[in-house]
């Protein structure tokens, strides 16, 4: 089966090598994206809920251009810097992206994340039932 890397562009990606997406076949894996906003948005830095529907806009662009939606997605992952307070937010995000899906999903607290004013990952696996690419 063909491998398809999709990449951001972003210059981490080099530096530690890994893509934003991975297809095989009819499975997709999209790393774990993190949503960040700039300082002047309204919501930075801390908004988990405004964070959140920026990391999934960044999973779905990268679902899109393997071929997939989010309803395509079977499995996400959810790791929170601070559990209990963001918890109800995120959820809330995921449920609006995902509510179609309903992938397995799995809510983690941790302790830190790379990306400084994150506070939340998300990854996700989709699986697309049309072959390869």
């Amino acid at each position: 089966m063909e491998r398809q890397c999709i990449s951001s562009g972003k210059p981490t990606e080099a530096a530690i090598g890994y893509s934003r997406a991975v297809r095989v076949g009819p499975h997709i894996w999209v790393a774990g994206t993190t949503g960040p906003l700039p300082p002047e948005h309204p919501d930075a830095p801390g908004d988990a809920y405004a964070q959140a529907k920026h990391a999934i806009r960044i999973i779905e662009k990268g679902l899109a251009e393997a071929g997939a939606t989010l309803d395509d997605v079977v499995r996400t992952r959810v790791f929170l810097t601070d559990i209990d307070r963001d918890a109800d937010a995120v959820g809330r995000a995921h449920l609006e992206a995902f509510g179609n899906a309903m992938p397995a999903s799995a809510f983690i607290g941790c302790t830190s994340l790379v990306g400084g004013e994150s506070v939340l990952e998300i990854e996700a696996e989709a699986y697309v039932d049309s072959g390869c690419c």
